[in-house]
C-alpha cells in the first residue's frame, strides 16, 4: 500500500485536508483502505475532487512514462520528472535502482491522474458528474483502488507488463490473432458494397492457407445519413450498400470474417427527451446516463450482430460525451457544460455503464473494438482497443507520428489490458510503399492487431507479396515485440520481436 500521508477534498470552492487514511467533514467521509481502495460517502454535500498525496522521493534524473486518457496522439515518451504534468491512470518511474509503478486498477468509478511536482506525488480523483459536483445522496462510492509496484533490474518493458497485469487482473482477449482489412484509409467514406467485396477478395487472397481467417471491417460510409460533417445514426444502410446482412454473408463466402464500424451516440433519429444531451441542428448527441439511451445503443448493437458481423468497432464516444479529444483534457476533462440526465453518478460510472451496455448487446461471440474510448475503462470489457489517433493513407508523417509512437509506448498494455490496435497501414499511391512496407512489417511482428487498407489502384505484386507475408506473421504470433531505443526517441527504430531484431528508417 502506498504511504499516503494526506487526503484533500474540494468542497464548496475550497480544499479541505486531513491526515491519511481518513477525512471526515460534516457528512463527508473519505477512507483509504490498506488494500488501496478509496471510498467516499456523503449525504447532502456535493463533491468534485479528492486528492491523495505522499512525499516524492524521486531524484531529478528519474525518467517518467505516463499513459493517455484515451488514444495517444504522438505525444507518449519517457520524460524527466520536471517535464511531466498530468499522468492519466498510471505512471512508471525509472531510476538507477530499478522501476516504480503508481496507478489505479482498471475500471475505476472516477477519472484519475497523477502528478509528480516539487516534493509531492499526488493522485487526483475526479468524482464529478459531468462538469458539475456529484450528489451521492447517502451512498458510498468505491472511487478507485490504488496499485503500486517496484522492482530492481533493467527489464523496464517487462516491469511495465507486470504492472499492467496488476492493474487489470481479468483482461478480455481474442481467442486468436486479429488481422485483416479495414477500408477507411483507402476509401475515406466513399465506400460501397462492391468496393468492400473487392477489398475482401484481396484480403482473403493474401491470407490464403492461413489457420486463422482474416477480418474485413467496413468503416464509416455505410450508414443511411452519411454526408460531409455528419456520420451518425440511424444505423441502417444507405443506397450504396442496400442489405448489410447480405454483405456480411458475401464477406464470409469470400473467405473473411465480417466486421463493421459505428458511432453509438450521434443520430438524427427522434428520441425521447431523456436521451438528449445536446443538439446541433437535426443531430442529437445521446446522453449515456439515460437508461433509454442505453436501450437504444443495445438495440443498434443487437441489430448489427443479427446481420452477422463478428467484430464491432465503436467510435467517438469520448468526444461525444466530454466534448474534446484526449490531448485537450487537463483537470477539466469536459469541454463546456456537460450535464447528464442522472445526476447521482460520476462521469466514469456513466461511461462504464455505456461500455457494459455495448458489451452485453454484442454477446460473447462478437469481438468489440473500442476507438476513442477511455483506456482504463475499456480494459477487461473490450477485446480490442485503438491505442493511438488515426494513421493515414494520405500523408506518411501522420502514420510516423501517431502509429509508431503508440505501438511502442502502449505495447506493454498488449494482452495485459486488451489486444492493442495501433491502427492501419493505408496502402495508397499517396504514401511511398517503401515506408509503408516497414510500418506493415513492424506491426506484423508486434503480436498486436494488424489491419490494412488497400486502395483499388494500389495492389501490384510487390504489395500482394508484402501483405501476404505480413498476414502470415500476424496470424502465427501473439508475442509482443519490444522497442529498444524508446528512451531516446518518440518513434523507435530498433525493435526486438519473436522474428529477431530489426532496424527501420522512418524518414521519407
Amino acid at each position: 500500500m502506498l504511504p499516503f500521508d494526506k487526503i484533500e477534498v474540494f468542497i464548496e470552492n475550497q480544499w479541505l485536508s486531513a491526515a491519511a487514511p481518513e477525512l471526515r467533514h460534516r457528512d463527508v467521509v473519505i477512507q483509504v483502505a490498506s488494500s488501496g481502495a478509496v471510498s467516499v460517502s456523503a449525504q447532502n454535500t456535493a463533491l468534485s475532487w479528492i486528492r491523495l498525496s505522499l512525499p516524492n522521493a524521486f531524484f531529478p534524473e528519474a525518467l517518467i512514462l505516463g499513459d493517455a486518457w484515451e488514444r495517444g496522439y504522438g505525444d507518449l515518451s519517457w520524460k524527466r520528472k520536471a517535464d511531466t504534468d498530468k499522468l492519466p491512470w498510471y505512471f512508471i518511474a525509472r531510476t538507477e535502482g530499478g522501476c516504480q509503478g503508481f496507478g489505479v486498477k482498471t475500471r475505476p468509478n472516477a477519472m484519475c491522474f497523477w502528478q509528480c511536482k516539487n516534493d509531492r506525488i499526488t493522485l487526483w480523483i475526479d468524482v464529478r458528474n459531468g462538469s458539475r459536483p456529484l450528489q451521492l445522496h447517502g451512498r458510498t462510492l468505491e472511487a478507485c483502488t490504488v496499485v503500486c509496484h517496484h522492482a530492481a533490474g533493467d527489464d523496464v518493458f517487462g516491469f511495465i507488463q507486470d504492472f499492467c497485469g496488476m492493474m487489470c487482473e481479468h483482461p478480455r482477449l481474442p481467442k486468436a490473432p486479429v488481422y485483416g482489412g479495414n477500408d477507411w484509409y483507402c476509401n475515406y467514406g466513399t465506400n460501397s458494397f462492391e468496393k468492400i467485396l473487392t477489398h475482401t477478395k484481396r484480403i482473403a487472397e493474401c491470407a490464403a492457407g492461413l489457420p486463422v481467417k482474416p477480418y474485413m471491417v467496413i468503416d464509416d460510409g455505410w450508414e443511411l445519413c452519411m454526408q460531409p460533417g455528419f456520420n451518425g445514426g440511424p444505423w441502417l444502410p444507405n443506397g450504396k450498400f442496400r442489405d448489410m446482412a447480405h454483405l456480411a454473408k458475401e464477406i464470409e463466402a469470400n473467405g473473411a470474417v465480417p466486421g463493421i464500424w459505428f458511432r453509438p451516440l450521434l443520430t438524427v433519429e427522434q428520441v425521447p427527451p431523456s436521451c438528449v444531451m445536446k443538439t446541433k441542428g437535426l443531430a442529437v448527441t445521446l446522453d449515456p446516463s439515460s437508461p433509454a439511451t442505453l436501450d437504444l445503443v443495445k438495440r443498434d448493437v443487437s441489430r448489427i450482430r443479427s446481420w452477422g458481423y463478428k467484430l464491432i468497432k465503436h467510435d467517438f464516444t469520448t468526444y461525444d460525451i466530454l466534448g474534446q479529444w484526449g490531448f485537450q483534457m487537463d483537470e477539466d476533462i469536459c469541454r463546456g457544460d456537460v450535464i447528464f440526465h442522472d445526476t447521482g453518478k460520476t462521469t466514469a460510472e456513466i461511461i462504464n455503464g455505456l461500455y457494459d451496455a455495448i458489451r452485453e448487446a454484442a454477446g460473447d461471440d462478437v469481438l468489440v473494438l473500442g476507438c476513442n474510448t477511455l483506456g482504463h475503462l475499456s480494459a477487461g470489457v473490450f477485446e480490442l482497443y485503438r491505442t493511438g489517433d488515426d494513421t493515414s493513407g494520405r500523408e506518411w508523417e501522420r502514420t510516423r507520428k501517431m502509429g509508431i509512437n503508440t505501438l511502442a509506448f502502449r505495447m506493454p498494455q498488449h494482452h495485459r489490458f486488451y489486444c492493442a490496435d495501433a491502427d492501419c497501414v493505408g496502402i495508397t499511391r499517396q504514401v511511398d510503399f517503401r515506408l509503408n512496407r516497414q510500418w506493415l512489417d513492424v506491426l506484423a511482428k508486434s503480436g498486436t492487431a494488424l489491419f490494412v487498407s488497400i486502395a483499388e489502384d494500389s495492389f501490384p505484386e510487390e504489395v500482394r507479396r508484402s501483405v501476404s507475408e505480413a498476414f502470415r506473421k500476424a496470424a502465427s504470433n501473439i508475442v509482443p515485440s519490444r522497442p529498444v531505443d524508446w528512451f531516446e526517441t518518440k518513434t523507435p527504430a530498433n525493435w526486438d520481436s519473436a522474428f529477431g531484431s530489426d532496424t527501420y528508417n522512418w524518414n521519407p
